[in-house]
């Protein structure tokens, strides 16, 4: 619920012309005051009035078409997948860029870690071509049998459990 003191309805905006009407509760506070002086025929003071009003008005406003009201969110988190999608392209194109340029990010900078998972397609098939040949020559033992030299080396690795 939002707190607003204007009596309009809440809306959320999301971007993009995506704008959702929420639940609203308005508090009006309000004051009426009279201090008079009243005179008599010949302007003489003969007393002094007072009259004060204080109160508030609260009200209660919800939307009452639901349906429409979880289509415009379910629309507005679809706009929000976008823009972080629009984001982490644009990121990774600029660093990209950077790194082509030969430029990089220093370490020191509060924003180092912005670019470090954007690496070169050659230099990623690389470093997992040998990450596997690791893993075959320190876990797993050839397979016996004669290997055809157009083939390659065959293994027999340990089961791996896929539970987390």
């Amino acid at each position: 619920m939002q707190f607003q003191n204007n009596g309009a309805p809440s809306r959320q905006h999301y971007g993009g012309g995506v704008s959702c009407n929420g639940a609203t509760m308005t508090f009006s506070p309000f004051y009426m005051g009279n201090h008079t002086v009243p005179y008599d025929d010949v302007m003489s003071q003969r007393s002094y009035t007072i009259a004060e009003n204080w109160g508030g008005q609260v009200n209660f406003m919800f939307p009452l078409d639901v349906s429409g009201l979880r289509q415009c969110r379910r629309i507005a988190k679809r706009q929000e997948e976008k823009l972080r999608l629009d984001y982490e392209l644009v990121r990774v194109l600029k660093c990209a860029e950077l790194q082509r340029k030969g430029f990089m990010i220093t370490e020191k900078s509060r924003v180092y870690s912005m670019c470090n998972d954007v690496v070169p397609i050659v230099e990623y098939q690389a470093n997992k071509k040998a990450a596997v040949k690791q893993y075959l020559k320190t876990e797993c033992t050839p397979k016996k049998g004669r290997k055809l030299p157009w083939k390659e080396q065959e293994y027999e690795c340990p089961k791996q459990s896929t539970k987390k």
